[in-house]
């Protein structure tokens, strides 16, 4: 048995999330089920580097599976494509260790959320962008998003069904980038809890909004209350871009790259 590892990028719109579910319509069951096919294999098991929830898009997301099969790397891209839908897509595939593993190998993983600032909806962007229709105090966003990086207890923007045993992380970066009518939030950390950066955007709109003060964010660090803190915010701009895998030779392109690749921004 070798282990091979993948490279993903696909619109979460209208899939029920990454991870596999009884009778659910998935990303994972959709990969094994077009694996299957391409190695006429009765069974196929991934691991992904990051569980991304509906709605949320990748840019770059990480798989492995373990076969005796052996095929070319641009054979493995061009044969599973030819039975995945329009909405998902290998980029590369690569041999790798068989030590390798697309979850604990990562040391870090990137996030983009866009998010569109315009008083009037865009129907051609629906879905793969976020939206608001006030402007946004971008100085306001920035200090408050000074005060929720480095190590903290994300208790406060974790979700109720977050099964982490843990709820502190690194925020390693939270930068905000402009680009026309859109603004791109990046999000660096060594791991995140479930629902934690889209909790996270609901606090700096609503700071950007004026209805809060910076210094509100570390206030919900300091009380751990996630009852206290912003609504969870929309998951259409939301984009899993990058994992470290520190020493591993995997064709990768960096965050911004990938943003630029799929999205022409940055």
């Amino acid at each position: 048995m070798g282990r091979i590892a993948l490279g993903l990028s696909y619109d979460g719109r209208g899939w029920q999330g990454w991870q596999t579910q009884p009778g659910g319509r998935t990303l994972q069951d959709t990969l094994e089920a077009a694996l299957r096919r391409f190695l006429a294999a009765p069974a196929v098991a991934t691991i992904c580097a990051g569980r991304t929830d509906a709605g949320v898009h990748a840019l770059q997301q990480v798989v492995h599976l373990d076969t005796a099969a052996v095929r070319r790397d641009e054979s493995w891209v061009r044969g599973v494509n030819a039975l995945l839908p329009e909405s998902v897509a290998v980029q590369w595939a690569c041999a790798v260790p068989d030590g390798f593993h697309a979850r604990f190998d990562a040391r870090a993983r990137t996030y983009f959320y866009v998010l569109r600032s315009a008083p009037v909806r865009s129907p051609v962007l629906h879905g793969r962008v976020g939206w608001v229709h006030d402007p946004l105090d971008e100085s306001a966003m920035r200090a408050a998003a000074a005060l929720l990086t480095g190590e903290h207890d994300f208790s406060a923007f974790r979700s109720s069904e977050c099964q982490a045993a843990s709820p502190v992380r690194t925020l390693q970066a939270l930068d905000i980038h402009r680009s026309g009518d859109f603004l791109v939030f990046e999000f660096r950390a060594n791991a995140f809890l479930h629902h934690m950066v889209r909790n996270l955007m609901g606090v700096l709109v609503m700071v950007g909004r004026g209805r809060r003060a910076p210094e509100w964010a570390a206030e919900l660090l300091r009380d751990r209350d996630r009852k206290r803190a912003a609504p969870t915010f929309m998951p259409d701009g939301l984009y899993l871009a990058h994992a470290d895998y520190p020493g591993a030779q995997l064709p990768q392109r960096t965050a911004r790259e990938a943003l630029r690749h799929h999205l022409g921004m940055l």
